[in-house]
């Protein structure tokens, strides 16, 4: 049985023409978003979340320790290539995408921010976003973060994330 995927360029709704032959059908379509990310509100590690009004996120507070922070992890949402950008960063701060197991084991590889396009590894059922602390000897933050996960290898301009 074959797959169709979608890919929206902008949140709202549209509709899809099928025709197979003589028969045609419209299925109507809602584009989430091109920003695969899910994320709420957190707190972990001295360090808060929460999301602003246009769906990036604030981060505040002084990390515990180096390569602690904060994680969401979510469903898996594709298969093949994808790629992360930051388009506002914090200094001290890194994004990443861990690939977890259905036991919620982690995989081979990640997916960093600024980094090439990465293949999501077979097995691979859900995804953590995490956001760390690089600093040897943390200090306090107060900023807001712009992270794009995207399907392919091409990053495009940040959008709100469809689920938080």
């Amino acid at each position: 049985m074959g797959a169709l995927s979608i890919t929206g360029i902008k949140p709202g709704s549209t509709s899809l023409k099928l025709t197979a032959g003589k028969i045609t059908k419209t299925v109507p379509i809602t584009v989430l978003s091109r920003n695969l990310l899910s994320y709420g509100p957190a707190e972990g590690n001295g360090l808060t979340a929460t999301v602003n009004s246009d769906g990036s996120l604030h981060v505040t507070g002084t990390p515990t320790r180096q390569w602690a922070g904060l994680m969401w992890t979510f469903p898996c949402p594709v298969q093949g290539t994808v790629i992360l950008r930051t388009t506002t960063s914090i200094a001290g701060l890194s994004a990443s995408v861990k690939f977890l197991d259905a036991e919620g084991h982690r995989l081979e590889g990640q997916v960093l921010s600024g980094g090439n396009a990465v293949a999501i590894p077979a097995g691979t059922v859900s995804l953590r976003f995490e956001i760390l602390c690089t600093e040897t000897t943390p200090t306090a933050k107060d900023g807001d973060l712009r992270v794009q996960l995207e399907s392919g290898d091409t990053a495009h301009e940040w959008m709100r994330p469809g689920r938080f």
